[in-house]
Order: structure tokens, then C-alpha cells, then sequence
């Protein structure tokens, strides 16, 4: 009897540490649960947008939110598809608190053939209270087996 290879969520460390943006602003798997996937980041100066403030920028924000709902697609599937992001709606609820780390967490709740649905919420101790909640969609393709000549 042969084993079953692992689940494709097994590697969600491993994209994350290799997307250049995600490593750049320091963005971490946490681990899947009923709830979903879950990011972190530790917060850093480098990443405020308001230095009279000291909050997150959005765009940091966003970023993690974006790249947490297309692991969340994939791990509804279970395995590598090329995905893009189609549609991602953030309402933004509140300002992130200066000094603390941030969490998003992400769901798959609807996959159809060609499209995964999402949404997600980024908070820093519980998701009761967000920063942010996200709704997005991602088309899922499949890979060329052949480039098409020019």
C-alpha cells in the first residue's frame, strides 16, 4: 500500500517564505484550522504608514490579506492550480493597534470549477474583533502543457 501524500497545506510555509513580498515584510504561517488558514507578521516600524501614529500601512494590510485568501484557495483544493485574484473587497473597520502583531485568517467557503470564493479577517488577538474584513474571489486556471508558438 503506497501513502498518502501529505496535504498541499504542508507547503504553505515554504510559498510563503519564497514570495518575495512576503518575505520582505516578514509574513509567517501560522497554521490551518476549522476556521482556516492563518498569517502572521510581527510588527515593525519599517511597516508603519503613519509614523505620528505608529499603525500598519493599508497596503501591508492588504497584501497579507490578498495572499492569505489565495492559500485558503488552495487549500480548499488541495493541490497546486495557478490562481489569480479576480475580486478583493477590504472594509476597513479600524485602525491596527501600534506595537502589535497582526493575524489574518482566511476560509474558502465556496469552490466552484473555475472560481474559489473567500473571505477572511485580519485582527490582532481575536477575529470578534477585526481590523479588516475581506472578501475576495480567485479564478482558478490550469497550467499549459505547451507554450503556443508566436
Amino acid at each position: 500500500m503506497s501513502t498518502p501524500p501529505p496535504p498541499f497545506s504542508d507547503m504553505f510555509a515554504a510559498i510563503i517564505d519564497g514570495t518575495p513580498y512576503m518575505q520582505a515584510i516578514g509574513a509567517y504561517y501560522i497554521g490551518k484550522s476549522q476556521d482556516g488558514i492563518s498569517m502572521g507578521l510581527a510588527y515593525r516600524d519599517d511597516l508603519v504608514g503613519d509614523p505620528q501614529s505608529g499603525v500598519l500601512a493599508g497596503g501591508v494590510l492588504t497584501a497579507m490579506l490578498d495572499h492569505g485568501c489565495g492559500l485558503a484557495v488552495w487549500d480548499r483544493l488541495d493541490e497546486f492550480k495557478p490562481i489569480a485574484t479576480l475580486d478583493l473587497r477590504i472594509d476597513y473597520m479600524r485602525a491596527a493597534k501600534p506595537g502589535e502583531d497582526l493575524i489574518i485568517t482566511a476560509k474558502c467557503y465556496k469552490l466552484t470549477r473555475s472560481i474559489g470564493f473567500v473571505r477572511a479577517f485580519a485582527y490582532e488577538d481575536t477575529a470578534t474583533d477585526p481590523i479588516a474584513a475581506a472578501q475576495a474571489a480567485f479564478i482558478i486556471t490550469s497550467a499549459p502543457t505547451k507554450v503556443p508558438p508566436l
